[in-house]
């Protein structure tokens, strides 16, 4: 396996690398330590099967280095290695399409469990994002809005809103388990999962997957 790490501070990425040969002994690692040298990793003929991106290097502008490496390399898995504990910069840079989003202060075994989640095609979404998120809205009819003593729990309106099939989906989603496994998990196609998270968006008012967990994770129980 050949993973990228992309961060300018050499301790850090010692420290990384370290920690991933946990993995498999016979990982090989390569590093970009600015802009032009991950540039130089998005082009090279042989791409990582994992990169480890910081937000902020010498050279990068914004998230716009995320966006070119999704959009040049969209099969190679990529999670963002951030001093940011920000729960909204978690959030758009996981609605770009990356995989995962751990804080450098998160520890190493921590970091480990989130990139094993990924490898097997889960999503990491950490915790004090689930927490902290918000803005996220649940659909309610007019006579429901009309009498607060139809007033219902967030809870109740995602079981009137979602039929128990759907219920199933996103419990899984919420999980970081990908369409695949959610569909041999429920003895499902996996045509049938898309078309049961179009639903669950559509019902939930948000936009993708990680919105939908997001909302799923902010319901006590299901």
């Amino acid at each position: 396996m050949h993973i990228l790490i992309a961060d300018d501070h050499r301790l850090i990425v010692e420290g990384v690398k370290l920690k991933l040969a946990e993995l498999d002994p016979d990982t090989e690692f390569s590093v970009a330590m600015d802009m032009d040298e991950l540039r130089q990793a998005i082009h090279h003929e042989s791409p990582p099967d994992l990169a480890l991106i910081d937000i902020t290097m010498p050279g990068v502008r914004g998230n716009q280095h995320l966006a070119e490496f999704i959009g040049t390399l969209p099969n190679v898995p990529v999670i963002v290695l951030s001093g940011s504990e920000d729960p909204a910069l978690m959030k758009e840079v996981l609605a770009m399409g990356v995989q995962g989003f751990i804080p450098k202060a998160y520890s190493p075994d921590v970091m480990l469990s989130a990139i094993r989640l990924v490898l097997s095609g889960g999503v990491y979404v950490p915790p004090m994002m689930l927490q902290e998120a918000s803005g996220l809205t649940f659909p309610v009819d007019a006579h429901e809005a009309s009498d607060s003593s139809l007033e219902a729990t967030l809870e109740e309106r995602l079981r009137k809103l979602l039929t128990e099939r759907q219920v199933d989906v996103l419990r899984l989603l919420s999980q970081g388990k990908p369409n695949k496994v959610i569909a041999r998990d429920l003895g499902i196609s996996e045509g049938t999962v898309k078309i049961h998270l179009a639903a669950i968006f559509r019902a939930l008012s948000v936009r993708n997957r990680v919105e939908a967990v997001v909302a799923s994770r902010r319901i006590s129980s299901l």
